[in-house]
């Protein structure tokens, strides 16, 4: 199995654990219920450490769009399916979006995560010409 195709099974693991950390958080009633907590703790950190291992393969931008995406749709879908929100047309529209818009990015042409530029080094020409327009400035 290639090394990308490795980072986006990670990736959409890490986003699985997205909406486990989130529905815990919110079972655990502000941390005072100490199994969703230790829930809630484990699945963030696995989820995070998820991400960073996608993020070496996966384009920043796409990898978190899609983490987040996929934790959202889930967490809000769990939500819907145990009657913890209420059903609605509309949600399910934009929650259909939000699969489309993962969807969308997994089929974009793959790329390779891109480092910052390094400053353009100043020509030579470019240095003398600098200093002559200094020496005119000061009538040398």
């Amino acid at each position: 199995m290639s090394g990308a195709a490795r980072a986006w099974i990670a990736l959409v693991v890490s986003g699985v654990l997205e909406a486990v950390w989130a529905t815990a958080l919110g079972r655990s009633h502000g941390f005072t219920e100490p199994l969703p907590t230790v829930v809630f703790v484990v699945a963030l950190a696995l989820s995070m450490a998820g991400l960073g291992r996608a993020a070496k393969c996966i384009p920043i931008g796409t990898a978190y769009a899609v983490w987040v995406g996929i934790g959202a749709a889930l967490t809000v879908g769990f939500a819907l399916v145990t009657g913890t929100e209420e059903f609605s047309p509309l949600k399910a529209v934009f929650l259909a979006g939000i699969v489309l818009a993962v969807v969308g990015l997994k089929l974009l042409p793959a790329s390779s995560p891109r480092r910052s530029p390094r400053p353009r080094r100043r020509a030579r020409a470019d240095v003398r010409r600098a200093r002559g327009a200094a020496a005119d400035r000061r009538g040398d």
